[in-house]
């Protein structure tokens, strides 16, 4: 098919007649140029089908007015989430998003680093895949200069700027709220132990048990991904467990909804039987019945905290490598799934 040929700067000062410094001032809009010159190369600019050249200005910038994102997966609540707050933020700013997803995949996610670094972006968020240790794929983003900020899957590093939640604070809280409503053999269901949201999630558990005198038996730790397969199996395991748990902390919503599903066509009752806890509040668990209790993980909040960081460090405004840690705040959401006792008052606000 036949490519009609771009129009250029050249173009347009040819066809009125005057230089193309004047064009070009005129196109930015300088002042120097006066309203009704200016008013022509518009009305002409438009109507030939002129674009501004962006990429070459740019390269002489040295930008590109681009910014990169690694994320992990892409169906999921809470990683959408994340994409609009970083979204808004950068589109706000002017800078296009180049998103890349590694499929929970190592390798994958060094091969979209090293793309994205060969595409020129001018600062990268990076949310690290399950089996992700090596850190070297990064490494020339840092040598360049080019600044890189981590989000929820992180390596806490003193030269890694990461934003996060309390995973272990938020651990502890899902945790004492069940012993709270009674339990007393709670089975925590969660995902790869190498991944800091997983790990800091399972200490706060475990340290929270403990404070509470309870004992711990390694068959209460349920380790699986964040599948619906997960979740059957998770249930299937806890179903044939000698004695039932009276609560599980399950380290995700769907996960949490598949597997009271399951529990529920046998004959559980949830939470007179099992009392259930999930983590990131999706919109799930307002859905299932009994409704989810969840931790809050406020995933917008999160990705307008990373960009901004990103975009005033671009800007000049900030600095990310004096901040080294940056947590977002999170809240335990009461609903019915694990109310054993109170279960008529209001439980709609987080606490």
């Amino acid at each position: 098919m036949f490519k009609e040929r771009e129009v250029t700067i050249y173009d347009l000062a040819n066809k009125l007649n005057i230089s193309i410094a004047t064009v070009s001032r005129a196109l930015k809009n300088d002042p120097v140029v006066s309203k009704k010159t200016k008013k022509k190369i518009f009305e002409l600019a438009e109507k030939m089908g002129y674009r501004s050249n962006h990429f070459a200005r740019n390269l002489r910038k040295q930008q590109t007015n681009t910014i990169g994102i690694i994320i992990h997966e892409l169906n999921s609540n809470f990683i959408t989430s994340v994409l609009a707050g970083v979204e808004k933020v950068t589109a706000e700013a002017g800078y296009d998003l180049i998103i890349a997803h590694s499929s929970e995949s190592y390798a994958k996610e060094a091969a979209n680093a090293k793309n994205l670094f060969h595409k020129r972006v001018d600062g990268l968020i990076a949310s690290l895949s399950f089996d992700t240790t090596d850190m070297e794929h990064f490494r020339p983003f840092v040598d360049k200069g080019v600044p890189v900020i981590f989000f929820d899957r992180v390596e806490q590093h003193k030269d890694n700027t990461v934003v996060i939640i309390d995973n272990y604070k938020c651990g502890y809280q899902a945790t004492q709220h069940l012993v709270e409503q009674g339990c007393r053999k709670i089975v925590h269901v969660t995902s790869s132990l190498k991944r800091n949201v997983y790990l800091e999630r399972y200490k706060g558990y475990r340290d929270a048990l403990f404070d509470h005198g309870l004992s711990f038996e390694e068959g209460q730790l349920i380790i699986n991904d964040l599948t619906e397969k997960a979740g059957i199996e998770s249930a299937t395991q806890i179903l044939n467990m000698e004695t039932l748990p009276d609560g599980i902390f399950i380290t995700n919503d769907f996960v949490a909804a598949v597997c009271m599903r399951t529990l529920k066509e046998n004959n559980i009752v949830i939470p007179d039987d099992i009392a259930i806890v999930g983590f990131n509040n999706d919109a799930i668990g307002k859905l299932i019945e009994p409704a989810l209790t969840t931790i809050n993980y406020p995933g917008k909040d999160m990705g307008e905290i990373v960009a901004r960081n990103l975009v005033n460090h671009l800007q000049g405004i900030s600095n990310i490598q004096k901040t080294n840690t940056i947590i977002v705040r999170s809240d335990l959401i009461i609903r019915k799934s694990s109310l054993r006792k109170d279960v008529h008052r209001n439980t709609s606000d987080p606490i």
